[in-house]
């Protein structure tokens, strides 16, 4: 039992299980031809069978993701006869005067970490300095036995640290590209168009953050995958924050920016300068089996009375920005997406993915 619970710990630790579902894998470890160091053997082989196992449900379409999020091995060390070595034979494991077995795992950046460090001093104590000699030759070995894994398991190992899917409610080229561009370590982004799904979802939600959430989990949803969506739009002080989570349809059309501005000055015509404003944008992440994570960004301005530049789109030529000192339709695309709203809810977003992995 105390096997089975090192080998299922150690698999675990190689695993995000969320990415699995409702479901078991079962691993039987049977030594057929060994000389020692049979648990850490079982370790390592099993390591392999998983990988096989969750390359077959991801050719069939059984998973999305593989789960598989570090590599992991094993290897036993020891003191003989005063010296430190490395993988005992059964010969040397029965006088061990130390006996030690190494659990170790490699993330997608090659980083290591130990999953289980066993050792016992068997016929006497083991100094400091023999622990980390130990240590040491116990990372060779996990290391040689990583290589001989990849090897053995030739294209099947790409089920190791793959990059998970992540789903983007969105069609928007401009959006794919600048997600892929800051969020292409940790996914594969995708649009919903490449993922063959067409859906529209009705924004009933009172805040950015709602409308956001929203889409995201109906994709989810639909895909099973990770999805990311965010929703948008402009907030002036002076109308109590309209036109908000109605930016896009304020005149009552959808998508009618020329209407969408007229209606804006008009409303603001009969109030004092400055007319501050902000963009505001709300980012949510849904990923199967985990809470959903949504973040707010905003970069503030002010609305002025006449149109200033041809980029940008909606209220752009009206917003003058803080950042800047120039509305968002004067500015060029990689200075506006440098202090947009969107720019930075994504970057709370990867720092929050980033305390995650810490």
């Amino acid at each position: 039992m105390e096997i089975q619970r090192l080998i299922g710990r150690s698999l675990r630790a190689a695993c995000d299980l969320t990415r699995l579902g409702e479901r078991t894998v079962y691993i039987d470890c049977d030594v057929i031809q060994a000389d020692g160091g049979t648990r850490t053997a079982s370790i390592t082989g099993a390591f392999a069978a998983l990988c096989i196992a969750v390359d077959r449900l991801l050719e069939e379409g059984k998973l999305v993701d593989s789960p598989i999020i570090r590599q992991v091995a094993a290897v036993s060390v020891g003191v003989i006869d005063d010296v430190c070595t490395l993988d005992l034979e059964y010969a040397q494991d029965s006088r061990a005067q130390v006996d030690m077995n190494i659990v170790m795992t490699r993330d997608a950046k090659g980083e290591l970490g130990y999953v289980e460090v066993q050792g016992t001093g068997e016929g006497r104590s083991y100094s400091r300095a023999e622990l980390d000699q130990l240590l040491a030759l116990g990372e060779k070995g996990c290391l040689s036995l990583m290589q001989a894994q990849l090897d053995a398991l030739g294209s099947r190992a790409s089920v190791i640290c793959k990059k998970p899917k992540l789903a983007l409610a969105s069609n928007n080229f401009g959006k794919l590209r600048e997600l892929k561009q800051l969020l292409g370590d940790r996914y594969d982004v995708y649009s919903m168009r490449e993922l063959g799904v067409e859906m529209d979802v009705e924004e009933n939600g009172e805040t950015f953050e709602e409308n956001a959430l929203i889409k995201a989990k109906a994709l989810m949803e639909r895909l099973g995958c990770a999805t990311l969506a965010d929703d948008s739009g402009l907030c002036v002080d002076q109308l109590g924050g309209r036109p908000g989570v109605h930016s896009a349809r304020y005149c009552g059309v959808h998508g009618d920016d020329e209407a969408n501005n007229q209606l804006l000055l008009k409303e603001l015509s009969d109030k004092p300068e400055p007319h501050k404003a902000h963009y505001g944008a709300a980012v949510a992440l849904c990923r199967p089996g985990r809470e959903p994570v949504t973040v707010y960004g905003r970069c503030d301005g002010q609305i002025i009375g006449e149109y200033r530049g041809t980029g940008g789109f909606g209220y752009d030529p009206l917003f003058l920005s803080d950042d800047l000192g120039m509305t968002f339709a004067e500015a060029d695309a990689e200075a506006k997406n440098g202090v947009s709203h969107r720019a930075r809810a994504i970057q709370k977003l990867i720092e929050v993915l980033d305390r995650e992995d810490g």
